[in-house]
């Protein structure tokens, strides 16, 4: 937002005292001073050549008269010849010891020639000399909050208050630093001094929106914003810090118009073109937004926060390898930009570009551990398999972005309803991966037990899984358009005895409600594998293969385990009848199809080496992969090659809707899980259609997901504790065609006896799991870590 220190310009005033009696007698002095007003007059009508050739004149026969020596010390400010007025500024000091505006003027200088130090010196000796200096008070002030030495600038403003409480600029700064300190009741307070004496003060009334806005007075800011337009409808910072605080509001229309008025006062305001760019990429308009960050960095090459944002338009674009040359260029600016290590990471991760794999991943661990800001929570739980190096990653990130309340919304009242009340939260109410598990879950729900109900943050799509989710619940709320606040505050109204969170921190997630502790028992389930790291949840569901026991130091949350796998299964997943031909899907006629639906990120260069050493062990195999983006395909083929084997045996599957994409799993022999990162909902996929999956057992929940999921269908022998075990027994199973194929009929029989697809009976361990939080609550006990008993 756009803030900052009123004051004047390099100097306080442009001449001082006119009197330049030096040691010439009474007639000489008087033809001097006579003189001396004939070059300022000069001065001042503009006629910088005439009046300095009368200030070397005068120089020449008195040349230590203090007035003189500061009138050509402006002088040659004026004329852009900073270091020179210094010099000349210094003289007049030495020949007046008491000169002060020689010493602020000397100070204004040096802070303009990026010698702070010199200049905070030239502001003390001044207040030496003159202690109740008004300019010189102000300026050290002013260079003290640039020098963010905050408590020493307000102590100072505050004296100058005390003999001038009516000072505007001392008055406006003060509510800068008090901002500045987050004491933003204090600079309200400030500004609205400024303001009952100069109510058209519009730089005041933008600052106060602006520290309104810091406190999340978010209607009192608009307003404020709002007047000063009115006062100056050219305004372009409050235009800019309106769409700001209508952007955090989600009155995305709104917050555009502001944008758009505010590049339209300015057309190289590239602060505003960066958030406006970012307000359009929120708005699923990725064409222009990239437009608007172009625009930013068009006018700011450099501009840290422009490039980071651009490099995660490219990432929403596909245009993965963009968005790396995007982060990489941002590092080269500030190696410790927040996050751009791990973002660089995962878009060079989403190609397969494994140029300084090991490196990069040791930097990214290094950086996290040392309490940096170097990736996001879902980038260390899916690329890192550290469960400390994840925990401390996220504890940094959400004490950072989302600090438990101050004031929290529910503050230990008791609810005492007939049917405990259970909200799910998410973006993901449509046809996307986390629905296509729970669909059947939020249908076959005990309604006379409990009461459930939908918040949706994400788009209204229209499609069909919407429109079942939307009959499954008996409340759906569409929040989309409505800031945190506003939600939080109507989840606390309604008294949610239990807020389930279902994103974490994925694309779409709303943490912010929660942070502002919306219910008494708050969950992370599901959607997010790892630890939110949050002071503000109160539990995750997981079970004791995802969280095995002496895990729980790893997980800010009270661990909650299932019986049988934490991950829900809708047994009402369509799989289309026709089944196309291997030619139809892009294989060939015969041979072993080993394949891999996992998303091209969780490939790893350990796993892809092992991979390609399969194909060559298995004469005629080939590998079916999912085809994210072109150039992850094109880089994994060249990777291949690299190590032998012809480019062609991997097989790229574009995307398809999921009926069909289950029925074309039909063709493949054997699926073959990644690490650090397992399949989740790709794994269930595959056991669901009947295809065996073979996995290796991380450290980390994300790469345990695939171990969970086998132990539930019965299939433990799937389930290796290293990559050399995973290696030999995918060997042994693609030579070996009997014992593959009664592991195809175990699973075809287990698919529907055992608990992995048993809806009802997970639906009921997870109903059980609530009641025992709620019981847990209601006996007065802070959350505490437990196990579901399985149930006959």
């Amino acid at each position: 937002m756009s803030a900052g220190n009123k004051g004047s310009g390099w100097w306080s005033r442009l001449l001082g005292k006119t009197a330049v009696v030096g040691t010439a007698g009474a007639e000489e002095g008087a033809a001097l001073q006579t003189e001396f007003e004939r070059g300022v007059e000069h001065h001042r009508q503009g006629r910088l050549d005439e009046a300095e050739a009368v200030y070397r004149s005068l120089l020449e026969r008195q040349p230590q008269v203090a007035e003189v020596l500061h009138s050509m010390g402006v002088l040659q400010a004026q004329r852009q010849r900073l270091a020179d007025a210094v010099v000349w500024m210094e003289q007049a000091a030495e020949a007046d010891p008491g000169h002060v505006t020689a010493r602020v003027n000397r100070g204004n200088l040096l802070r303009v020639l990026g010698r702070r130090e010199e200049a905070l010196s030239s502001y003390e000796d001044a207040l030496c000399i003159e202690p109740g200096h008004r300019d010189a008070g102000l300026r050290l002030c002013s260079l003290l909050t640039e020098l963010g030495r905050m408590e020493e600038a307000l102590a100072g403003y505050q004296e100058v208050l005390v003999s001038s409480p009516e000072d505007l600029e001392a008055l406006f700064n003060q509510g800068v630093v008090l901002a500045a300190l987050d004491r933003a009741t204090e600079a309200v307070a400030s500004y609205d001094r400024a303001l009952a004496i100069k109510p058209d003060f519009v730089e005041a009334l933008n600052n106060r929106g602006i520290a309104r806005w810091k406190d999340r007075q978010c209607e009192s800011a608009v307003a404020d914003y709002d007047r000063a337009l009115t006062l100056r409808p050219d305004y372009a910072e409050a235009h800019h810090n309106r769409g700001i605080v209508m952007t955090y509001m989600r009155r995305w229309d709104d917050a555009l118009a502001s944008y758009d008025r505010a590049v339209a006062c300015n057309d190289e305001y590239a602060d505003a073109w960066s958030n406006r760019g970012s307000l359009l990429a929120d708005m699923g308009r990725h064409d222009e937004a990239l437009a608007s960050y172009d625009r930013a960095l068009e006018i700011k090459p450099d501009f840290p926060e422009a490039l980071n944002n651009r490099g995660g338009i490219f990432r929403k674009m596909g245009l993965h390898e963009r968005s790396a040359q995007d982060y990489s260029r941002l590092l080269t600016l500030n190696s410790a930009y927040e996050h751009a290590i791990g973002n660089r990471w995962y878009a060079e991760a989403l190609v397969c570009n494994w140029a300084g794999f090991s490196a990069s991943r040791q930097g990214l661990i290094e950086a996290i551990k040392t309490g940096g800001a170097a990736a996001l929570p879902f980038q260390a739980a899916v690329l890192l398999d550290f469960v400390d190096v994840q925990i401390e990653c996220a504890k940094n990130y959400a004490r950072r972005k989302y600090p438990a309340a101050i004031n929290p919304l529910w503050a230990g009242e008791s609810y005492h309803h007939k049917r405990t009340r259970i909200a799910y939260l998410s973006a993901d109410f449509h046809d996307h991966a986390t629905s296509q598990l729970m669909a059947e879950l939020f249908e076959r729900h005990d309604r006379e037990r409990f009461e459930f109900s939908a918040w949706s943050f994400g788009s209204e799509t229209g499609d069909a899984m919407r429109a079942r989710l939307r009959s499954a619940f008996e409340y759906f709320h569409d929040v989309r358009e409505i800031g945190d606040d506003e939600v939080a505050a109507a989840l606390r109204a309604a008294e949610i005895d239990v807020a389930v969170d279902l994103k974490g921190f994925t694309d779409g997630c709303r943490p912010g409600i929660f942070a502002k502790r919306v219910a008494p028992i708050q969950v992370n389930y599901l959607g997010y594998p790892g630890t939110t790291g949050a002071e503000c949840m109160d539990y995750i569901i997981g079970d004791a293969e995802v969280i095995p026991e002496g895990h729980e130091a790893y997980y800010s949350e009270q661990v909650v385990r299932l019986p049988d796998s934490y991950q829900v299964n809708d047994t009402k997943r369509l799989i289309a009848d026709h089944t196309p031909t291997r030619a139809e899907a892009g294989l060939p006629a015969s041979g072993f199809v080993f394949c891999c639906f996992n998303n091209n990120y969780k490939i790893t260069p350990e796993v892809f080496d092992i991979w390609m050493r399969l194909l060559k062990a298995v004469p005629g195999s080939v590998l079916w992969l999912l085809e994210d983006n072109a150039a992850a395909s094109r880089n994994l083929r060249r990777e291949a090659g690299a190590r032998g084997v012809d480019a062609e045996r991997l097989v790229f599957a574009g995307r398809v809707l999921p009926p069909a994409h289950l029925a074309r799993q039909r063709l493949a022999d054997l699926f073959l899980d990644t690490l650090p990162c397992n399949a989740h909902t790709t794994a269930s996929d595959a056991l669901w259609a009947g295809l065996p999956l073979l996995t290796c057992r991380g450290n980390a929940f994300a790469g345990r997901v695939a171990g969970s999921l086998l132990r539930a269908v019965g299939l433990p022998e799937l389930i290796t504790d290293d990559l050399g075990t995973y290696e030999a027994l995918a060997l042994r199973l693609a030579t070996t065609p009997g014992e593959l194929a009664a592991l195809k009929a175990r699973l075809k029989q287990n698919r529907l006896t055992h608990p992995l697809f048993d809806i009802d009976r997970y639906r009921r361990h997870l109903e059980s799991a609530y009641a025992t939080m709620i019981e847990q609550h209601r006996q007065g006990k802070p959350p505490q870590a437990f196990s579901v008993q399985a149930l006959s």
